[in-house]
């Protein structure tokens, strides 16, 4: 079912023609960058893997809290005896007949090679913390320094194969661990994979398949999964993923014969393709979802659920010089910042009041949206609505950032440049937002804003290169740990991006993931919460729901948030 409201299917005859019935083509803002299941950590990237390569359970229909088995023939539970009684080993058994695009069998040994490989790439910025934090007890591979710090002998022991099943020991009982596994278990050919120069699954060679450039690996741009869709071509210049029907696909061939995902940034373009049925679906933002009423053979998918929070506006504390246009002079001297300009807290502090979080509200996201008070989104257990939060208040800016950088700030002004991905048009709005209000306290400030297209926003964001930047968070699983890590976390998506870190919020953060009473689990968000409020590492706006404009054509549509975009399976146009 779509938990969402419907408006405007307005169909201009009952018998209007389906146009290219066999083939849905979805327009997306952002583009493809990378179809390797362990490498783009992106919705756009993510939503095509999840329809090439099966995972081993996954989340039933538009459910939460309910799996189905996928290339295991079971999800496992404490009733079926596949989860131990402590908490720690879960056991899969592996279906048989299940067959990748090659024809070649899924063997546990695959599922096996999968997950190691999928967390020794560890890239950086990248996904494989999802797993190595329940499996390896560590969020990644290697600190900071880049020192490897991984006991591969140990994860080697922790993914072993039983006869038919692949059994995973935890170091401790981690909650949201089949949740994770529900959308980031995806399966590959071990044997195809070392066939084309990937990693050949041992100790002796894992270290140089480490945090490796994208294009080094042959899964960057070629793939053989076990999903209900097989690549037939990606053009990066075009900037479209053409995908097949698997008709080998073990519970049977999808309806829909051809997938077409395309990145169009320009909404207009999207409207008129959909209007005139060249497009099926097409990603709509918020302030312009209205323009999609009336349109005959539209349908307006408002009101999903989302478990989301975005924009969020990322404060880079230690920024990349090099090379770098956004920082000006590089000196706080009215024409620049320097480097370490966002570590101030105060500066952040100043930044965070001086955001008016009502506008966003009212202008952009027309009442459609929650507020953020913090990074969780409030239908997620862990949120606090009475944990401390910024409002709009020019005099606390003022005062914070009086004090910052010893006045210095206050007397010399600064100028640097505030980024956004072109496309998105509420990320957009929050940064004209935050400008028109910074600029406001003080003629000595400037902030100038850039939209940048994505696959140079992701390069730039891991790079270190803009001071400041808009983006958002969508949950990999639908537990609280998933935006704290990822927002707060030093190892997290965002933190590890920033620059930032926090060795007491780093400490409660994994201690409250292995917590299994939810009283105390609960006490630690709350101090996390609050801590993360003082530290300010970002601005949180608000948490949205979600909106698409669809032909009325398009039947058997099943939105799930936690799905990074579209699932083509059950979809068909008639």
């Amino acid at each position: 079912m779509i938990t969402a409201l419907l408006l405007s299917a307005v169909v201009a005859s009952a018998a209007e023609p389906v146009k290219n019935p066999d083939t849905f083509t979805n327009l997306e803002i952002g583009e493809v960058g990378g179809l390797d299941p362990a490498y783009p950590y992106d919705a756009s990237s993510q939503s095509v893997i999840q329809n090439v390569y099966e995972t081993l359970i996954a989340f039933k229909g538009s459910s939460l809290s309910e799996y189905e088995p996928r290339i295991a023939e079971k999800v496992p539970s404490l009733k079926n005896g596949l989860i131990s009684a402590d908490g720690r080993t879960y056991r899969f058994p592996i279906r048989k007949g299940v067959r990748f695009h090659d024809l070649s069998e899924v063997t546990p040994e695959d599922v096996r090679y999968s997950l190691l490989r999928f967390m020794i790439t560890d890239r950086a910025g990248g996904p494989s913390g999802l797993l190595l934090e329940p499996i390896a007890g560590i969020p990644s591979t290697r600190v900071s320094t880049g020192t490897v710090v991984l006991d591969y002998a140990a994860l080697e022991k922790a993914i072993r194969v039983d006869g038919n099943d692949v059994v995973i020991s935890l170091p401790r009982p981690f909650g949201p661990f089949l949740g994770i596994m529900a959308r980031w278990s995806y399966v590959m050919s071990k044997s195809w994979a070392i066939a084309h120069g990937e990693w050949d699954g041992t100790a002796a060679t894992w270290r140089n398949y480490n945090d490796p450039p994208k294009e080094k690996s042959y899964f960057y741009e070629h793939m053989n999964g076990a999903g209900p869709f097989k690549l037939v071509r990606w053009d990066k210049t075009a900037r479209f993923v053409l995908l097949d029907r698997h008709d080998a696909y073990f519970r049977g061939a999808a309806k829909l014969k051809h997938v077409l995902v395309k990145a169009v940034p320009e909404l207009n373009t999207r409207k008129l393709m959909l209007s005139a049925g060249d497009a099926d679906l097409i990603e709509t933002p918020r302030p312009y979802a209205s323009q999609l009423i009336g349109i005959p053979g539209v349908t307006l998918l408002d009101g999903l659920r989302r478990l989301q929070t975005d924009p969020a506006l990322f404060f880079t504390v230690k920024i990349n010089p090099v090379a770098n246009p956004d920082i000006g002079s590089g000196k706080l001297d009215g024409e620049g910042i320097p480097v370490d300009f966002f570590a101030d807290a105060d500066v952040r502090r100043g930044f965070s009041y001086a955001f008016e979080y009502d506008a966003i509200m009212k202008d952009t996201f027309k009442g459609t949206a929650a507020r953020a008070l913090g990074p969780i989104p409030p239908s997620v257990p862990g949120a606090d609505p009475a944990q401390p939060r910024y409002n709009y208040d020019l005099k606390k800016a003022e005062a914070h950032l009086r004090k910052a950088h010893g006045g210095r700030l206050w007397e010399k002004g600064f100028r640097f440049t505030l980024t956004y991905n072109t496309g998105s048009e509420n990320r957009e709005a929050a940064a004209q937002i935050l400008k028109k209000n910074i600029e406001r306290l003080n003629p000595k400030f400037r902030v100038d804003l850039r939209g940048v297209d994505w696959a140079s926003f992701l390069d730039k964001t891991q790079r270190h290169l803009m001071p400041l930047f808009a983006r958002g968070w969508l949950a990999d699983y639908p537990d609280a740990h998933n935006f704290i890590y990822a927002f707060y976390h030093s190892a997290g998506r965002y933190p590890s991006a920033q620059g930032y870190a926090n060795a007491e919020l780093d400490a409660w953060i994994e201690k409250a993931a292995g917590e299994p009473a939810p009283a105390k689990r609960a006490a630690l968000y709350k101090k996390i919460l609050a801590k993360g409020f003082d530290d300010a590492p970002a601005i949180f706006t608000v948490h949205p729901a979600g909106v698409y404009g669809m032909r009325a054509w398009v039947k058997g549509f099943v939105d799930n948030p936690v799905n990074l975009g579209i699932y083509y399976y059950p979809i068909e146009k008639k």
